[in-house]
Order: structure tokens, then C-alpha cells, then sequence
């Protein structure tokens, strides 16, 4: 059994129980019967509003979001489930910033806890740059079960790693 590189942060416990479900061909089993269907946002445009609606609800004050698309150059293999670009401009004797947003396509046929986890993680960005504290507490005002989504979608990840197949 290779190692779970998706879960090489958790206890040793918890490496064991998915191993354990692994090797019972059960983790599909289980992460369809907690998140049965996909989600129905399946183009750039449907992507950027959702994104949008979430900013508007939880970040009202933050600078806007410029793109937001499904991109398909990002590979879960380099870490990046989505990415949050900020470029900043001269323009004249200003300085302008543009946000951008992209969300790897294999989330285009997953569960939307998994694309909202994904949509909050990279508009927290937007407020705060590095992985730390209060980055993580923003994340959990905008999505209270962040932390599980973002285990399950670790193993969702483990699930394709092992079987090569989307469960949605």
C-alpha cells in the first residue's frame, strides 16, 4: 500500500481507518452515501457568480474578484486545488490590483461542499495571504464545516489516487 499523500498530516489513527477502508473497497461507498450528488455549476460564468455570491454575502468590503474559471491546467499532483492570483498594475500614478480565481476541473463533477470549500478557501485569500490563523478563522465564518469538507475532499482525492475513477 503506497502512503495517503493527501492525509500524511493526519494522525496515524486516521490513516489507518481509511486504509482499512481502502483495502475493503468501501471509501466511494462511503463519500457517496455522505455527499450523493454533484453539484450543477458547470461553466466559468455559473462558477464566477457563485464565487461572487459568496463574496457578497462574507466579504462585502474586499476588493472584487476580476475572473473566476475552471482551469484546467491546475493538477491536484501539484497541490493546487484552486488558485488565487493577485496582480497588481501601474496605471498612471495608481496602482490597481486584479483578483483572480481559478478551481481545478476535476471539481467540475463533485459535491458543491467540496467547490464551496474550494470557493472559500481562495476568497479568504483575498483578505488573508498566508495559511495561518486568522485565515483559517475566516474560512470557518464563511463555511462553519470547513474543516470536514476539506477531509472529506482529502479523501476524495485518496479515492482517485487508489481507483483512477470519479465517484460523481
Amino acid at each position: 500500500m503506497q502512503p495517503l499523500k493527501y492525509l500524511s498530516a493526519y494522525s496515524e489513527q486516521t490513516q489507518a481507518q481509511v486504509t482499512q477502508l481502502i483495502a475493503q473497497n468501501k471509501l466511494g461507498d462511503v463519500l457517496k452515501q455522505r455527499y450523493p450528488a454533484a453539484h450543477e455549476v458547470r461553466t466559468d460564468r455559473a462558477l464566477y457568480d457563485y464565487v461572487q455570491d459568496l463574496k457578497t454575502e462574507f466579504l462585502r468590503n474586499a476588493d472584487p474578484i476580476n475572473k473566476v474559471v475552471f482551469d484546467s491546467k491546475l493538477h491536484v499532483i501539484q497541490h493546487a486545488l484552486g488558485l488565487h492570483t493577485f496582480i497588481s498594475r501601474v496605471q498612471g500614478n495608481k496602482l490597481k490590483a486584479k483578483h483572480e480565481i481559478r478551481v481545478a476541473t476535476v471539481f467540475k463533477d463533485a459535491p458543491i461542499e467540496f467547490l464551496r470549500m474550494i470557493a472559500v478557501h481562495e476568497l479568504a485569500h483575498v483578505k488573508e495571504k498566508q495559511h495561518d490563523k486568522a485565515f483559517y478563522k475566516l474560512c470557518c465564518y464563511m463555511e462553519p464545516n470547513y474543516h470536514q469538507y476539506e477531509f472529506d475532499l482529502r479523501l476524495y482525492l485518496t479515492q482517485l489516487d487508489v481507483s483512477g475513477q470519479r465517484l460523481w
